[in-house]
């Protein structure tokens, strides 16, 4: 039982690496692939790929609390599987796309099949006792930073056959992982824990107000969103950014996006523990944010391209890190199944 249960962590945990090589795989490329389907300039294309953004972004918010209770009923395996595919045909749409309109199809599927990260998170918390479940939180964390250093690396190589070539990789990234997960991947949720698909759960803005009951939760919730907005802000016109203002390559951005990835992991790997026994959980992230604000500010009045790499660079993404991995592990600790 044991062994079956690391093996399905293990996989679980190979799912979210490459999920996120996907995303760092494609990154540096979208603005090359909207350019080249509008026939118009950078700053256009900047607003179709904020667009592309927004309706994923909506359709995940409305949907992943639908995922989520149908995991409750259905289990996390068939749900988890689901988004891969989703994933996956997502890739291949943009891979295939004749016009900008298939991008918008492909981008809803994500959004309507998307909450891969909440269903893997859903299935480490059903196979993981109290005492390695932050060790088992701490495999996603380390999966997501690794992801971020190995797609844009892998995406360097492979745009050299075409614009289109890395969503192609994508695309069997995802659907080798999802084949795979259906051959080894066992039920997490046992039938005696599950229960009734209920739409007052499953809708978004119930599943807010759910969070009243549970007033620290709610204030970290709402410090995460901020982080995610100012984050997504910048995440979803770094690349064009960064190429008009900086006349950054593809490599370039791929090579900035690494270096997430690497602060992810040492943020994951050995920071957290550091910082927490010397200042605690709320001074954390409370530094965090503050620091991680001064760092988004530098963002602006930086002039040269190396001040991206630079201590700009450095204290916004880390800080961000700090902050986004010390609330997620207070989250998970309080709403997490014990």
């Amino acid at each position: 039982m044991t062994v079956r249960r690391n093996s399905a962590i293990i996989f679980v945990v190979i799912a979210v690496l490459i999920d996120f090589m996907g995303i760092g795989l494609i990154a540096p490329i979208i603005p090359k692939l909207l350019e080249q389907l509008t026939g118009k300039g950078l700053s256009d294309s900047a607003g179709y790929s904020g667009w592309l953004s927004f309706v994923y972004a909506l359709l995940l918010f409305f949907c992943a609390p639908i995922m989520g209770n149908l995991s409750d009923q259905y289990g996390r395996r068939p749900l988890l599987l689901i988004s891969l595919l989703g994933l996956g045909v997502d890739y291949l749409f943009s891979a295939f796309s004749p016009t900008l309109g298939w991008l918008f199809l492909g981008r809803a599927i994500a959004g309507l099949c998307g909450a891969s990260i909440t269903t893997a998170s859903a299935y480490i918390a059903d196979v993981s006792t109290p005492e390695n479940r932050a060790q088992n939180f701490g495999l996603i964390g380390a999966a997501f930073g690794a992801g971020f250093v190995l797609g844009p690396a892998l995406g360097g190589l492979v745009a050299h056959w075409g614009v289109r070539a890395p969503f192609i990789a994508a695309a069997c990234l995802s659907f080798c992982n999802a084949t795979f997960g259906y051959f080894v991947l066992p039920e997490s949720l046992l039938p005696e824990n599950r229960r009734r698909f209920e739409w007052r759960r499953a809708n978004a803005i119930g599943s807010l107000q759910h969070l009243r009951q549970y007033p620290l939760v709610l204030a970290l919730a709402a410090a995460l969103f901020f982080i995610y907005l100012s984050g997504q802000s910048l995440q979803s016109t770094w690349n064009f950014y960064t190429m008009f203002k900086f006349d950054w390559s593809e490599g370039m951005i791929g090579a900035s996006l690494a270096l997430v990835g690497v602060m992810t992991l040492i943020v994951q790997g050995g920071l957290i523990r550091i910082i927490i026994p010397r200042v605690g959980n709320r001074n954390a992230i409370f530094l965090g944010l503050l620091i991680y604000g001064a760092g988004m500010t530098a963002f602006a009045f930086a002039t040269q391209g190396w001040m991206m790499f630079g201590a700009a660079f450095l204290a916004a993404a880390l800080c961000c890190l700090i902050s986004f991995l010390l609330a997620w592990r207070a989250l998970r600790h309080y709403m997490a199944p014990k």
